[in-house]
């Protein structure tokens, strides 16, 4: 099946009209678009998720910098038209360099390049993956009771099973994975682990949690990327799977829960394509370095600024949040998965999930 692209380039002309026809009425082009700060941040009751305000910033050329910014859009705009009439995609660093070719045009860093490709998603409502703009990051890996038919590069459909198909990486979750891409075909699996660091993927990997405990493991890698993220929630609506998120125990980590649930801050115009509401926090929390005596670090000077952040940001105003990161504050601790070694190579798997698990009626001990 392939997509149907008219509404995106429609769109994007619709900002280019916009502009010629500033010019032509004698006006000062112009172009609106929501302010992209946690201060804009509301929350979308129909939708579940955290979204951009009323708040609005406006780009213009009445200084040289705006007059630039919109030359700029104007070249990324047909730069984009262009590759989706030739059927082509781009990397976000290859579209940088691409830019130098555009004279007054170019960019002087790809942040800026990068940020304005989020500009034309917030003032279009469409994402990236629809501009055939790629990320450099790889996607997740998977490893689960879970058959995907993902679309080969020679157009034809191939049946992955991620357990029996893939080696001890699983599963690479590819840059694009709406459905004319790839499809769920007997998933087999009780609910979603998604796992921030790759050394507890694999011990879970290893000690065959996905199969002992009917769960399709996610190895978040850090920050997860957004195919990561669309990924989930597909996966959560479709099959119906609880989602369930284990990261170290320190605020870093608590963003990268945040951005699974509730959607992230710079990615807050597209929050209801990416975010997964139902999503469960498992832990390591600060509860758990004092329930389960495990080894700590002392927090930085960062930390503790983040926490007190996190205090205020609207995606942590849960009770269960404000608790957990004022004791972490009054701990002045914070600790790792790899934590829970402490007690032996299988205790993450034979009794701290099991017990987890079980806290939030997921599984039985």
């Amino acid at each position: 099946m392939m997509r149907d692209y008219t509404h995106v380039i429609e769109k994007l002309d619709g900002i280019a009209a916009k502009i010629y026809n500033d010019l032509i009425n004698n006006e000062i082009p112009f172009i609106r678009l929501p302010t992209r700060a946690k201060s804009n941040i509301r929350f979308d009751e129909k939708l579940n998720v955290w979204k951009y305000g009323k708040n609005t910033a406006e780009r213009s050329a009445k200084s040289l910098d705006g007059a630039n910014m919109l030359l700029r859009t104007m070249y990324m705009i047909e730069f984009i038209k262009s590759m989706i009439k030739t059927n082509k995609s781009s990397t976000l660093r290859e579209m940088y360099y691409i830019s130098e070719g555009w004279n007054l045009a170019k960019f002087n860093s790809q942040q800026e390049s990068d940020l304005l490709a989020e500009d034309l998603e917030v003032i279009t409502r469409c994402m990236r993956e629809d501009f055939k703009l790629r990320p450099e990051e790889d996607g997740a890996r998977i490893i689960g009771d879970i058959t995907i038919e993902e679309v080969t590069r020679n157009g034809t459909k191939k049946k992955i099973h991620c357990q029996d198909d893939v080696g001890d990486a699983g599963y690479s979750i590819p840059y694009n994975v709406e459905p004319e891409k790839i499809s769920f075909k007997n998933v087999n699996a009780d609910f979603i682990l998604a796992i921030e660091t790759g050394g507890m993927f694999d011990r879970l990997a290893e000690n065959n949690f996905d199969e002992t405990h009917n769960a399709i493991l996610i190895h978040l890698k850090g920050q997860p990327a957004r195919s990561t993220r669309r990924f989930i929630k597909r996966l959560n609506e479709e099959k119906n799977l609880p989602v369930l998120v284990f990261t170290d125990c320190d605020p870093w980590s608590y963003r990268i829960f945040a951005s699974i649930a509730y959607g992230a801050i710079k990615t807050a115009h597209i929050s209801e394509y990416l975010a997964t509401p139902a999503s469960q926090f498992l832990g390591v929390t600060p509860s758990d370095i004092e329930n389960y005596k495990l080894p700590t670090d002392k927090l930085t000077k960062e930390d503790i600024k983040a926490l007190k952040s996190e205090l205020a940001d609207p995606r942590f105003q849960d009770p269960f949040w404000k608790h957990e990161i004022k004791l972490q504050l009054n701990l002045g601790k914070k600790s790792e998965q790899q934590a829970l070694a402490k007690y032996g190579l299988d205790y993450v798997t034979d009794t701290y999930l099991p017990e987890k698990l079980a806290e939030v009626g997921i599984y039985k001990k």
